[in-house]
């Protein structure tokens, strides 16, 4: 089972309407994403690691470790922007290298910041979602929003065929190491292509196997699964309707000012 489905199952706030969480994660990230705020995301992302450690129960350490994989990739990113290689140095800093310098603009730090911010806050919502609801409850709540049944049945098979996927490459995998199969880094090269060769062709035949099996249960172009139903509460969506409107209210002010 993958790291983040398992946690959604452990959440404290895995029986909580989904309605509301999707509701609050979605509406939240898209306030986040048209203020483009700095204090706006930091705000967003201290409110919802809150809810996501303190009240969903998620290890602190687990939840940063998950949160450090997107910032690397943002901080590696978002260096083309900061830093540039120019003969006049700019106003933010500059590295003399030789001839040139290594600098960079206190406006293009300033967006670089922004970006970075704007980003995780909106990375934050989505753990939020991701972190303490099942697959099938936000597919729920996506055929209640009149989702296209092709969209969701797509997600649902390709959901399924992530944890399919995963548990052929592990074997694989063993398989090879324990015949030495990483000894050495052209081994593993080696290796490697056989083991996405192998993964291609189990792919397709398990794809075949699938259909086949759901053809003998009288498929009709609509998958069915059983749904588990969670009361909304009427706290939960005071204080949620609460929190939208400040966010919408500071969104409208940093646009308008």
């Amino acid at each position: 089972m993958i790291l983040v489905d398992k946690l959604c199952y452990l959440s404290k706030l895995r029986y909580v309407n989904a309605g509301e969480k999707f509701a609050f994660a979605m509406l939240t990230l898209i306030f986040c994403i048209v203020s483009r705020s700095i204090a706006m995301g930091i705000f967003v992302m201290a409110v919802t690691s809150f809810l996501t450690v303190n009240r969903g129960g998620i290890s602190p350490a687990r939840y940063t470790k998950l949160m450090m994989v997107p910032l690397t990739f943002l901080l590696l990113s978002t260096a083309a922007i900061i830093i540039n290689i120019s003969k006049t140095p700019l106003e933010a800093f500059a590295l003399p290298v030789g001839s040139y310098y290594i600098t960079g603009s206190w406006s293009s730090v300033l967006q670089g910041v922004q970006l970075i911010v704007t980003a995780m806050a909106s990375v934050s919502c989505l753990y939020f979602l991701s972190l303490n609801t099942t697959m099938t409850d936000i597919l729920s709540v996506l055929r209640r929003l009149h989702c296209p049944a092709l969209l969701t049945e797509l997600m649902l098979l390709i959901y399924r065929y992530i944890f399919v996927l995963l548990d052929v490459a592990y074997y694989i995998s063993t398989s090879q190491n324990s015949r030495l199969g990483h000894k050495d880094l052209r081994t593993s090269i080696h290796s490697f292509a056989g083991l996405v060769q192998a993964l291609f062709i189990r792919a397709m035949k398990r794809s075949r196997s699938l259909y086949d099996a759901m053809e003998a249960r009288c498929y009709d172009g609509e998958i069915l699964v059983l749904e588990e139903n969670h009361p909304a509460n009427g706290k939960h969506i005071a204080m949620i309707t609460i929190f939208e409107l400040f966010l919408l209210g500071f969104t409208l002010y940093i646009k308008l000012r």
